[in-house]
């Protein structure tokens, strides 16, 4: 019998359904940061706190450079979720060999970007001249391997959509193993630095990339990826950037505010930078393990959004929330309770390790929020309004971050000031995504129930 990969998420109990979709996605994202944290530690423990500050600067500078690019695969997936459910295999070709192509030409894209806007940026981030050089060579090395970023990442994005998890988190472990390794070659035996890491980063990522390729080539499915078939469907293209666009808008401007805020941190010195930097990448854990959750609302959503089975969003989204909320706050109170032994993975630095502690204790605590906020934001976008969502998030998170930095950290320059903006945006922002949910929820039932209406008349006695 033919193993399928697939999940059924139109049909019978959503539980097991999503936590089976969820699981390896969490491992997936897990070890995707793998690439991040084998760079911070080698770099940490090996050459010292000034490049382990210079590879964090760059995190959220990349991610506010990337993440429009990104939001069109988040749009890919949402289509082809759409027509899968409805069993509409002509446009889930159209839409697969278009999001494909796409990711290949934006890989191209980041490149120039990456390196011609670097110096300029990391300079008006104020990255400290003993960290800027550094920073600048690790940033330009990793946007060369954005095509491989870019086609992992809508590749992977496809299979999602039609439930296939468990494959990408194969081709991650791989690359994963391969990019520790070339981390302590490059570093230890060449002695290359923060170069040594990015190169080690960018073939890894070059691994994955071709695996998921082959992935799709050698799939039987109406996703099978034909290479002579590429090309870009202009109501398709206009499909993904329409829920995409906004997406990845959000992701850019939401880079925006942690760029303020990097900025802010940087103005502490390159203590606090190295001791920030350990601590959000011992979080990224927590927050992609909870990102899984808003994959899942998203996908699952789709689905039967594609299949005319809106009776199954509601219950979609409370046990996608009942989920996040279990897995963000039980791993927040096990990184709370390890703080120090895990910076200490980091950093050997007593103060590094300290400060890291610092920020641990504010985010940790009430990281479950952000969860929420982005799995109750995932089923808006899986019924297919991108636009509300969008601007509910830089009002809420963006918004209020930046007005924070200019008004109360002002008053109050400390970094659990800084840090305390985070819970405050996640919160509120939660709170209008769910009157949203509630608003495009009724509008979807009131659809099928008249289109249902229509196909069936009442016939008229005569």
């Amino acid at each position: 019998m033919k193993r399928t990969y697939e999940i059924d998420m139109c049909n019978g109990p959503l539980l097991g359904k999503i936590l089976r979709f969820s699981i390896p996605l969490m491992l997936s994202g897990i070890l995707q940061l793998l690439f991040n944290a084998a760079d911070i530690i080698v770099v940490g423990q090996f050459t010292g706190s000034d490049a382990l500050a210079a590879v964090g600067s760059t995190s959220s500078l990349n991610n506010l450079i990337i993440n429009i690019f990104l939001g069109l695969s988040i749009g890919g997936s949402v289509m082809v979720a759409r027509y899968y459910g409805a069993q509409d295999w002509a446009n889930v070709q159209d839409v697969v060999h278009t999001s494909m192509l796409v990711s290949a030409i934006s890989g191209v894209v980041l490149i120039f970007l990456g390196l011609f806007l670097a110096a300029p940026l990391l300079e008006l981030m104020g990255t400290p001249e003993n960290v800027l050089d550094q920073a600048v060579l690790y940033m330009r090395i990793i946007f060369v391997g954005m095509p491989a970023m870019m086609i992992y990442d809508f590749g992977a994005a496809i299979l999602r959509a039609v439930g296939d998890t468990k494959r990408p988190l194969v081709f991650l472990l791989i690359s994963g193993i391969v990019n520790v390794f070339l981390n302590l070659f490059f570093v230890l035996v060449f002695h290359m630095g923060v170069a040594g890491v990015a190169l080690a980063t960018i073939i890894s990522q070059s691994i994955s990339a071709g695996l998921v390729v082959y992935c799709l080539m050698r799939s039987h499915g109406c996703y099978q990826l034909f290479l002579r078939q590429l090309h870009i469907s202009k109501d398709k293209l206009l499909q993904i950037a329409r829920v995409g666009l906004p997406a990845g808008i959000q992701g850019a401007v939401f880079s925006i505010s942690n760029v303020l805020i990097q900025s802010s941190i940087n103005s502490f010195g390159s203590v606090v930078m190295a001791g920030n930097t350990a601590a959000s990448n011992i979080e990224g854990f927590v927050y992609t393990s909870m990102n899984s959750l808003y994959q899942a609302s998203l996908s699952f959503t789709s689905q039967n959004i594609g299949a005319k089975k809106v009776h199954r969003i509601v219950p979609i989204l409370v046990r996608c929330l009942a989920c996040v909320a279990a897995i963000g706050g039980g791993l927040s109170l096990l990184v709370l309770l390890l703080s120090r032994p895990l910076l200490g993975i980091y950093s050997s630095d007593p103060v590094v390790i300290d400060y890291g502690i610092d920020r641990l204790s504010v985010i940790c605590a009430t990281y479950l929020l952000c969860g929420m906020m982005d799995v109750t934001c995932g089923s808006i976008r899986g019924m297919g309004y991108s636009v509300t969502p969008t601007i509910v998030s830089l009002a809420g998170a963006c918004g209020l971050r930046i007005l924070w930095i200019y008004s109360i950290f002002l008053l109050q320059h400390t970094t659990f000031c800084l840090y305390l903006s985070y819970p405050v945006s996640w919160a509120i922002t939660f709170a209008a995504h769910l009157v949203c949910f509630i608003f495009f929820f009724r509008r979807w039932k009131k659809k099928v129930a008249s289109e249902a209406s229509d196909s069936n008349p009442v016939p008229v006695k005569g």
